[in-house]
């Protein structure tokens, strides 16, 4: 696709949703979860995959990113595995945070996000390594410590429900828009 083209679509996207706004319900019982995602070597240069997470609350998002991950993933386990390390530093912060807001009693539970990668959870949670993971960057293992301390749990959803999936690659309309709907999402003319 050209850039010209590119250009369009964007400026198409951005029509289409400018009456889009953030809604959030209310409820009695406030918990932050997350949801991680990663493509895998997405970039056509460099070959780095794109990760993605986003954590909600009240039935809306309430922290999200995407960006370019820092190494070269060699399997989509490793891509999603790094895209776990990046979830949990994050979901630290706002453990931390929602507990200093008083808002949240969380300090004796984990944080919860889900993956959608049934390797990357399973190797979250024990001590085995493999000739496919000896190589990764003790950076990394660092998601292990925290599962183990009970600070983060990472749970495996399945891939039609992973709501950061639009934060890693472009999807048919139709689930765009689901995933976009749960983030808390919604066109103002729809809550009217």
């Amino acid at each position: 696709m050209d850039h010209w083209k590119a250009a369009k679509k964007v400026l198409r996207y951005l029509q289409g949703t400018k009456d889009h706004m953030l809604t959030y319900r209310r409820t009695d019982h406030l918990e932050v979860i997350g949801y991680s995602d990663s493509d895998y070597a997405g970039c056509v240069d460099s070959r780095k995959s794109t990760f993605g997470y986003v954590f909600l609350m009240a039935g809306g998002a309430i922290s999200w990113k995407s960006s370019r991950q820092s190494v070269i993933a060699t399997s989509t386990m490793e891509a999603e595995f790094v895209a776990c390390f990046e979830a949990t530093n994050h979901a630290l912060w706002l453990r931390n945070f929602t507990s200093g807001l008083g808002i949240i009693d969380n300090a004796a539970r984990p944080l919860k996000f889900y993956c959608d990668n049934s390797a990357a959870v399973f190797f979250s949670k024990n001590d085995r390594y493999s000739r496919g993971t000896k190589h990764m960057d003790l950076k990394f293992l660092s998601v292990k410590e925290e599962v183990q301390n009970e600070k983060v749990s990472i749970e495996h959803i399945g891939t039609d429900l992973m709501v950061a999936d639009p934060l890693t690659k472009g999807l048919p309309p139709k689930i765009y828009i689901g995933h976009v709907e749960r983030m808390g999402i919604m066109d103002k003319s729809l809550l009217m």
